[in-house]
């Protein structure tokens, strides 16, 4: 089966290391993409390209400010890659009650020694 284009998929755009990055950096508020850029040691070009697939997924709002374009994060895009992982909760939570019990075992048996 083909992959699906990095435009076209949250999943998809959020797998290039670089775009995590500058997710993470919109955490903190509205940047240029020159300080973007700046920031993360990537050509503007480079840093303008990863903050259109962002923005063609959803995951990114641009604000003209003067002279400026201002970009910063929209969650919401988010929401895809929050229901997929939620979805491991129970998985994890389980894993971790086994270990705990695991672990309470094993020191009443230390202390029973």
């Amino acid at each position: 089966m083909a992959r699906a284009a990095t435009t076209s998929d949250t999943f998809n755009a959020i797998a290039e290391p670089q775009r995590r990055d500058i997710l993470a950096l919109l955490r903190e508020g509205e940047w240029p993409v020159t300080d973007l850029a700046e920031r993360l040691g990537m050509s503007q070009p480079r840093a303008s390209k990863h903050l259109r697939v962002l923005r063609e997924v959803g995951l990114v709002r641009v604000r003209e400010a003067g002279k400026q374009r201002l970009y910063g994060l929209d969650a919401r895009g988010l929401r895809p890659i929050h229901e997929w992982v939620g979805g491991f909760e129970r998985f994890w939570n389980e894993s971790f009650d086994r270990l705990d019990t695991y672990v309470q075992e094993l020191k009443q048996t230390q202390q029973e020694e």
